[in-house]
This record gives structure tokens, C-alpha cells and sequence, in this order.
């Protein structure tokens, strides 16, 4: 990868529907920036696991203990720089993972329908099933102009798409 290995000090949230490759693009970015990777599924509970498993959509409830735990893994890398992955589909859920880590910035991993249901079928061992990337994008609500974050497109290899998130990141936290 071409990219420097300036750190970034603020901790980034990967975000994006199921699919788009926040736990693939999530730690390239974070070795790109030279900061500790945190896999956001990892801070779910067993409930919502078992909930995804068995094709039932989280609601706003069964997602405020994960964004919560989300929040306090930020706010202890304040000032110090991380990645996290979290779906932060919605404006509320960042507004939620802002009020605990409040220098946050936002990697939203866009693209394509068909290229992300082709990419989310391929993958094996995920808790996440296809049919549940229609309520993934109902509930997207994309980064608004006053929130801190960048918007990448998916399509091409891991490596194209981490070097335009690293880059759109140094211009955007520089």
C-alpha cells in the first residue's frame, strides 16, 4: 500500500450496511494509520446475535447496549487514534456514539446493491444472512453535512478502497 503511516488521533468508525466490507477495509485502514482495530460485532451481545442468526432485525433498543459498548471502546482511544466497525446505519446511532466519544469521524463504505448482496453471500461464517440487507438499507440514513465523516465507494480490491478511505481521511481530519 502506498499510503505514509501518519497516525490519525481520532478514532474512526467504519459504517455501512451489512455487506460493504467494514470487517475486511476496517483493519487495513487501521494499519494504514498505525492504530488498534476494534471489530464492532464483537460488542454485541449474545441477544442480538441470536436475534441476527435467526433472520430478526435488531430494533433501536436491542442496538443501544451494543452502540453504548461501542462509545466507551472510543472514548478510551480519545486522543489516540482506533478503528472501530459499527453498522451506525442511523443518524440517532451516531449521534449515540458521538455523545460517548465526541471527536469521532465516520467512514461510511458505500456502493452498489449487487455488488454488496454478491460480496455478503460469498462470506462464510457471518451471523448475518442476506435477507436482511433490505432492512439494512431501509434503515440507512447516509452521513449528513454536519457530521464529520467521509463517504468511499466499495466497488474494486480491499487495497483500492483502503487507500481512498486513508486518503479521504488525512484531508478530512488534516
Amino acid at each position: 500500500m502506498s499510503t505514509t503511516s501518519r497516525t490519525i488521533h481520532r478514532v474512526v468508525v467504519v459504517m455501512g450496511v451489512a455487506g460493504t466490507g467494514k470487517t475486511t477495509i476496517g483493519p487495513l485502514v487501521a494499519e494504514a494509520l498505525g492504530v488498534p482495530y476494534a471489530e464492532g460485532d464483537d460488542f454485541h451481545p449474545e441477544a442480538n446475535v441470536a436475534k441476527m442468526s435467526a433472520g430478526i432485525p435488531l430494533d433501536d433498543s436491542d442496538r443501544a447496549p451494543w452502540l453504548d459498548a461501542i462509545g466507551r471502546w472510543a472514548h478510551t482511544r480519545d486522543g489516540l487514534g482506533g478503528v472501530v466497525s459499527s453498522s451506525a446505519l442511523k443518524r440517532i446511532y451516531r449521534d449515540r456514539l458521538r455523545a460517548a466519544a465526541p471527536g469521532v469521524v465516520f467512514l461510511h463504505l458505500t456502493g452498489d446493491r449487487a455488488l454488496i448482496e454478491e460480496r455478503m453471500a460469498a462470506r462464510k461464517g457471518h451471523f448475518m444472512p442476506t435477507a436482511l440487507l433490505d432492512s439494512q438499507f431501509a434503515a440507512l440514513q447516509p452521513l449528513q453535512d454536519d457530521e464529520a465523516g467521509v463517504a468511499v465507494d466499495v466497488s474494486g480490491s480491499p487495497e483500492e478502497i483502503t487507500e481512498r478511505a486513508v486518503a479521504a481521511l488525512r484531508r478530512l481530519v488534516v
